[in-house]
């Protein structure tokens, strides 16, 4: 390895460090109550050096939001009961519980995108970075899934013929955050209202869902 390759190295290490000291103060505190100083002193860094990284708060916050992502990514990709185009149906199914699993085994990573979704944090309108270009990319490689799975549909006629592909998938996507917030804030409303889990909510919802792009000579 030369030196030019160790030290490219090194910085890359540093910088993992930095996101997973970052993770851990977030997590714990809190976005809005966290600081570079917290963040610094986890890493065992000084904010020079952390600055030398990143050039704020928010832009670690799109690379922990990647860092998601790609984990979200990792459980799609996945062989057992992997997505298959064949059976648009049961996929759409499979990509709506594999949410539900990332959910439950990553909390923290799921909650951060969640609440960027939602604009619970107000970034600067003007922060631009390979940051966020990344977890943008990473965003869109997700949404491409749901596509597929439409597209796969609409052909072999198990969705509506004539639905937009991209938009349906928007339109999904943007219910699925709404009932997945639902379903992670309102646990006591739902079940001292409802008498319904969260979890609960979410199965019935799925099935909305499906049958309002199902073609009525599939179902």
């Amino acid at each position: 390895m030369g030196n030019a390759e160790r030290k490219a190295r090194e910085k890359e290490i540093r910088k993992e460090d930095i996101i997973s000291s970052a993770e851990r103060v977030f997590f714990t505190k809190g976005y809005q109550s966290s600081t570079m100083d917290d963040v610094a002193k986890e890493a065992q860094f000084s904010k020079r050096t952390l600055y030398i990284y990143f050039s704020s708060k928010e832009q670690i916050y799109f690379e922990i939001m990647a860092r998601g992502y790609r984990l979200f990514l990792r459980l799609l990709e996945q062989d057992d009961n992997g997505i298959d185009l064949k059976d648009p149906a049961k996929s759409l199914k499979e990509l709506f519980y594999k949410f539900s699993t990332f959910r439950k085994q990553y909390p923290h990573h799921f909650q951060a995108i969640m609440e960027y979704q939602n604009r619970e944090i107000d970034f600067t309108a003007s922060l631009t970075s390979s940051s966020i270009e990344e977890c943008y990319r990473l965003g869109e490689e997700v949404l491409q899934y749901l596509i597929k799975i439409i597209k796969a549909g609409i052909s072999d006629g198990t969705f509506l013929p004539g639905l937009n592909a991209e938009r349906t998938a928007l339109i999904l996507w943007s219910c699925t955050l709404g009932l997945f917030n639902t379903a992670d804030k309102k646990e006591y409303y739902l079940k001292n209202y409802y008498h319904l889990t969260g979890d609960e909510l979410l199965q019935e919802s799925y099935t909305i869902l499906l049958h309002s792009i199902l073609d009525p000579k599939h179902s």
